[in-house]
C-alpha cells in the first residue's frame, strides 16, 4: 500500500510538471499571431490597391481611344477581372503554384471549398502549393494577392486591342490567357519551377505580368490587323487622337498609386525596411520615367506630347517592377529615365512596321517588361553587371526573357487563331466605322453629345 502511495505521487508530481510544459506547447506563439495578422492585413491591402489599378487601365484606355469605342474598352476592362477570377480560380492557381503529382488532389479540394491544409495562426503552411510556403499568410491571402497579378497580365492585352476585337473573343482569350499561358511563365519563375532553380528574379512581374501580357498583346495585334485608316496607301501613319486626355491622365495617376500595392506587396509580409526601400525605388523610377519621356518626345516631335509623358511613367514603373528589391535609389533613377527614352522610340518603331496599338501598351508593358527584367542583371547591388558582379547574372535573366517570351508567343498565336477560326475576332468595317459602343453594346458613353454619322465613320 506504502508502494502504492509513493508511486502515485510520483506520478502526480510528473504530470504536475510537465503540464505547464504541455500547456505552453498548445497555446500558439503571441508574437507569431501578431505578424500573421499584421502581414495578411498588409497583403490583402496591397492587392486592394493591385485590383484598383483596373480601374486605372479603364479610363486611361477609354481616355486614349475615341468616343465612340469608350463603352466597349470601360466594358472590356470591367469583366476582364471577372473572367480572370474564374479562370485562376478553377485552373490558373493550380497549374502555377501546384506541387506536381499532388496537383489534381489539391485542386479538388480547392475548388470545393476548402483551404488545402490552411495552417492555424501563426504555423507555417505545408500544402500542395508547396512554392508559396514562404510566405506564412493564410492560403486564401496569396491566392488573392496573386489573383489580382493574373488580372494585370489579361488587362494589359484590353488596350492594343482596341477598337476592333470582338467582345465575346475578348473575354474568352483572357479566360485562355490566365487559364493556361499565364500561369506557365509564373509556375517557371514564381511556382518552384526550372528558372527559379536557375535564380532567375522578377521580384513583381516585369516579365512574369508585363512582358507576359505583352507578348499576348503583340500576336493579338498582328492577327487583327491594324484598325482601318491608320495606316494609309502611301505607308504614312494617321493619327487618331484620343478622346479625353483627362481620363487616361488620371487613369495613370491612379496606376501610379496602384503599383505602390504591385512592388511593395510583393514582399508579402510587413517587413518596414524592405517595403518602405521597395516603395521608394518605384516611385523613384515612374518620376524619372516621366520626365525623360517629355524631353525626348519634346526633342523627337516637337511637343511635349501628353500620352508619352502618361507612357513614360508607366514604363518606368513596368521597368522597376523586376529588380525592385535588389537596387539602390541612384539605379532606380536611371533604370526609369532609360524606359522613359524606350517607351518613345518604341512607339515610333511599332507606327514604322505597322502594327496598330491605339494605347502604347506594346511600348510600355512588352519592351520595358523585358528591360526591367534585365535590369536585375545590370543593375543589382549583389552580382549586378555594374557592381562587378560579371554577367552570370545578366545570362539567367536574359535566358528567363526569351524562355517565357517564346513560350508565350507560341501560346497566344495559337489561342488568337483558334478564335479567328472558329468564333472570330475582329468586328465587321461596317461595325468598326460606327463604333463598338453601338454595334456590340447598343449604346453610347456621350449620349448627349453625338457626332454626325459620317463624322463617326471619320475618327471621333
Amino acid at each position: 500500500m506504502r508502494r502504492r502511495r509513493i508511486l502515485s505521487g510520483v506520478l502526480l508530481a510528473v504530470l504536475v510538471a510537465a503540464t505547464p510544459a504541455f500547456a505552453q506547447e498548445a497555446a500558439p506563439d503571441p508574437m507569431a499571431t501578431m505578424k500573421v495578422a499584421l502581414d495578411t492585413v498588409w497583403v490583402l491591402f496591397t492587392a486592394f490597391l493591385v485590383f484598383w489599378m483596373n480601374a486605372g487601365f479603364a479610363f486611361l484606355e477609354a481616355g486614349l481611344c475615341r468616343a465612340k469605342n469608350a463603352v466597349n474598352i470601360l466594358a472590356k476592362n470591367f469583366i476582364v477581372f471577372a473572367a480572370s477570377s474564374i479562370a485562376f480560380w478553377i485552373i490558373g492557381f493550380g497549374l502555377m503554384f501546384g506541387d506536381g503529382s499532388d496537383y489534381l488532389y489539391g485542386m479538388t479540394g480547392w475548388l470545393l471549398g476548402g483551404a488545402d491544409n490552411s495552417p492555424a495562426m501563426g504555423e507555417a503552411y505545408s500544402g500542395v502549393f508547396g512554392s508559396l510556403n514562404w510566405t506564412g499568410v493564410p492560403l486564401y491571402a496569396k491566392f488573392f494577392f496573386q489573383l489580382v497579378f493574373a488580372g494585370t497580365a489579361a488587362t494589359i492585352v484590353s488596350g492594343a486591342v482596341a477598337e476592333r476585337i470582338k467582345f465575346l473573343s475578348f473575354i474568352v482569350f483572357s479566360f485562355i490567357l490566365v487559364g493556361v499561358i499565364y500561369p506557365l511563365g509564373g509556375h517557371w519563375a514564381w511556382g518552384g519551377g526550372w528558372l527559379a532553380d536557375m535564380g532567375f528574379l522578377d521580384f513583381a512581374g516585369s516579365t512574369v505580368v508585363h512582358s507576359i501580357g505583352g507578348w499576348c498583346a503583340l500576336t493579338g495585334v498582328m492577327i487583327l490587323g491594324p484598325r482601318i485608316g491608320k495606316f494609309l496607301p502611301d505607308g504614312s501613319v494617321r493619327p487618331i487622337p484620343a478622346h479625353n486626355m483627362g481620363m487616361a491622365t488620371l487613369g495613370t495617376l491612379i496606376l501610379w498609386l496602384g503599383w505602390f500595392g504591385f512592388n511593395p506587396g510583393s514582399t508579402m509580409a510587413a517587413d518596414a525596411n524592405a517595403i518602405a526601400s521597395i516603395a521608394l525605388n518605384t516611385n523613384m523610377a515612374a518620376a524619372a520615367g516621366c520626365l525623360s519621356a517629355c524631353a525626348v518626345a519634346w526633342i523627337a516631335l516637337g511637343k511635349p506630347d501628353l500620352s508619352m509623358v502618361l507612357n513614360g511613367t508607366l514604363a518606368g514603373l513596368v521597368a522597376i517592377t523586376a529588380p525592385c528589391s535588389v537596387v539602390s535609389v541612384g539605379s532606380s533613377v536611371l533604370i526609369g529615365l532609360i524606359a522613359g527614352v524606350l517607351v518613345v522610340y518604341a512607339v515610333l518603331f511599332f507606327d514604322k512596321v505597322k502594327l496598330d496599338d491605339p494605347v502604347g501598351a506594346l511600348s510600355v508593358h512588352l519592351v520595358n517588361g523585358m528591360f526591367g527584367t534585365l535590369a536585375v542583371g545590370l543593375f543589382a547591388t549583389e552580382g549586378g553587371l555594374f557592381f562587378g558582379g560579371g554577367a552570370a547574372k545578366l545570362m539567367t535573366q536574359l535566358t528567363g526573357v526569351a524562355a517565357v517570351g517564346g513560350a508565350t508567343l507560341l501560346l497566344s498565336a495559337a489561342a488568337w487563331y483558334l478564335l479567328k477560326f472558329t468564333m472570330g475576332i475582329r468586328v465587321s468595317a461596317e461595325e468598326e466605322a460606327e463604333g463598338l459602343d453601338m454595334g456590340e453594346h447598343g449604346m453610347d458613353a456621350y449620349p448627349g453629345f453625338v457626332p454626325t454619322q459620317e463624322a463617326r465613320a471619320e475618327v471621333i
